[in-house]
C-alpha cells in the first residue's frame, strides 16, 4: 500500500529522496536543509495537520488549518530522541459566525479524536516500530 521510496547522494553532498510517481524531496546537512530527524518531526506535524484538518474546515471553513509546532527533547549519551511535543494551534478569530467556549470546546475535541483515529505517523512513533536494516555492497 506504501509507496516505494529511496534516497540517493546528489554531487553537490546532499541527499534527494525520491519514489515511484516522481515525487522528490532534497535534504542533507547543510545550512538551508532539513535534517533526516527534522524530517521526522516534519512527518509528524504534517500527519497532525492532515489529520485534523477536515475537522478545522467543517467548522471554519474550506482552506482553514492549523499550526503545528513539534519539539523534541533529545538524549545525546543515547543518540536518541526520547519525546517529542506537540502544540497544535487553530486561529478561529476571524470565523463567521465567531465561536462562542462551546463551539470551541467541540473543535479542540474533534481535532483530537481525529487526530488520534488517524495520524500512523504518531501511532508509529508510540508504539515504536522495529526497524530492519540490509546491507548489500555491489562489486
Amino acid at each position: 500500500m506504501t509507496r516505494r521510496i529511496w534516497v540517493e547522494r546528489l554531487e553537490d553532498g546532499s541527499w534527494q529522496a525520491q519514489s515511484d510517481d516522481g515525487a522528490t524531496l532534497k535534504f542533507g546537512k547543510g545550512e538551508g536543509q532539513f535534517s533526516p530527524v527534522e524530517l521526522m518531526q516534519i512527518a509528524l506535524a504534517g500527519c497532525t495537520a492532515l489529520s485534523s484538518q477536515y475537522a478545522v474546515e467543517h467548522a471554519l471553513g474550506e482552506g482553514k488549518g492549523a499550526r503545528v509546532l513539534v519539539n523534541g527533547t533529545y538524549d545525546p549519551e543515547e543518540g536518541t530522541y526520547l519525546r517529542f511535543q506537540e502544540d497544535v494551534t487553530v486561529d478561529a478569530t476571524s470565523a463567521k459566525p465567531a465561536l462562542n467556549d462551546e463551539n470551541a470546546k467541540e473543535l479542540k475535541e474533534r481535532m483530537e479524536r481525529h487526530i488520534n483515529k488517524g495520524c500512523t505517523v504518531k501511532h508509529t512513533l508510540e508504539r515504536g516500530a522495529q526497524v530492519r536494516v540490509t546491507v548489500n555492497v555491489r562489486h
